[in-house]
């Protein structure tokens, strides 16, 4: 069954980075595009990224664009995204996610990553 881990959160200070990871398996990893969400508390699931299947294509959410990159590697099943110049309202838990018929139209998710800015 497709499943979706990510890894890579933890604490950081505003203006600091992260580098989220998520490792697909059980399904053709390299012909799905691919998505990262988020949900901070209280608040409803939020897109924030996505990548078409072979990288040539990447689209972000107005709120992390330019602070932001998604990237894949299609020989390692894996998704990431690099957060820099984090803030306070970037914390939250952090999905990556397989979709359907456009970027938020997500199809499987993963368990997530908590990422807290704090200083």
């Amino acid at each position: 069954q497709v499943q979706l881990v990510e890894s890579g959160g933890g604490l950081a200070q505003p203006g600091g980075s992260l580098r989220l990871s998520c490792v697909g398996s059980g399904f053709n990893f390299p012909s799905w595009a691919m998505s990262w969400a988020r949900q901070a508390p209280g608040k409803e699931l939020e897109w924030v990224s996505g990548i078409y299947t072979d990288g040539s294509g990447t689209f972000y959410a107005k709120s992390v664009k330019g602070r932001f990159t998604i990237s894949r590697d299609n020989t390692k099943n894996t998704l990431y995204l690099q957060m820099n110049d984090l803030k306070p309202e970037d914390t939250a838990l952090y999905y990556c996610a397989t979709i359907k018929s456009s970027f938020s139209d997500y199809d499987h998710l993963g368990r997530g990553t908590q990422v807290t800015v704090s200083s």
